[in-house]
């Protein structure tokens, strides 16, 4: 009998955290160009480049490709729906790769996606937020228009320190700015939309959010979103090294 005793007290000590407050509000946060770099336009158009073999130089004189790809050309070559495809969870990669471009021409997959994961970088100064919205145990979510490869960012940056990969088009089927990607956030999360503050970079996703009650963050840089969240009362906690000295 005495060496149950201590069971009782584990239980009580668990009840207060358990009983705790929802802290508010619950933040949902863009991924690209808001917290992690977008590689599409600055990496991808060169991606797509064909070799100076003679072949190739046949290729570009008889059909007018390119040997480097520049953003309007890409944009205009590539299919205008199969990336919304892919990122809605419609298409899988492989039929991302056999429609990507209007020709059907092939590219190397593989070596597209090695060329997105080296230029994933968190977003100057972003990381330093999520770690202080972390210690300050605010409920942070992923809400993005992104593909299955959303796990290549999570490999390589670990986003999951700090938020969930809660909602991703691919897995909901719905993009930004569909009202209803932002009905299904709030009505998974069983909380009022003003209890939502939404940090976008496009402004075209700050209205829809707005739309349907959301508090919107149209993202600038790192030091603006500090000043716009601290404006709202969230609480940024100071970082606190591995040794504990807090770094101001």
């Amino acid at each position: 009998m005495s060496s149950s005793a201590p069971a009782p007290a584990a239980t009580a000590a668990a009840e207060p955290e358990a009983s705790r407050p929802r802290k508010m509000p619950v933040l949902l946060f863009d991924v690209m160009d808001t917290v992690v770099r977008d590689p599409f336009y600055h990496h991808i158009p060169s991606f797509f480049q064909f070799s100076t073999r003679p072949y190739s130089l046949f290729l570009s004189l008889v059909y007018r490709y390119p040997f480097i790809m520049s953003m309007k050309e890409l944009l205009e070559s590539k299919h205008p729906t199969s990336w919304s495809e892919f990122e809605m969870g419609l298409i899988n990669e492989g039929q991302l790769a056999e429609k990507f471009f209007n020709d059907g021409r092939s590219f190397d997959l593989e070596g597209l996606k090695a060329c997105m994961v080296r230029a994933y970088e968190y977003v100057d100064g972003v990381e330093d937020i999520l770690c202080s919205l972390k210690q300050n145990n605010y409920e942070v979510h992923a809400f993005t228009n992104y593909p299955v490869w959303y796990q290549l960012i999570e490999e390589k940056l670990k986003l999951s320190k700090y938020l969930s990969w809660t909602f991703c088009s691919c897995h909901i089927g719905i993009r930004k700015p569909s009202p209803d990607f932002y009905l299904h956030a709030v009505d998974h999360l069983n909380i009022d939309p003003g209890n939502c503050i939404f940090i976008d970079d496009r402004m075209v996703n700050i209205e829809a959010a707005l739309s349907v009650g959301m508090v919107g963050l149209h993202f600038k840089n790192a030091e603006a979103l500090k000043n716009d969240l601290c404006s709202l009362g969230v609480e940024l906690a100071p970082l606190v090294l591995e040794d504990e000295t807090e770094v101001q």
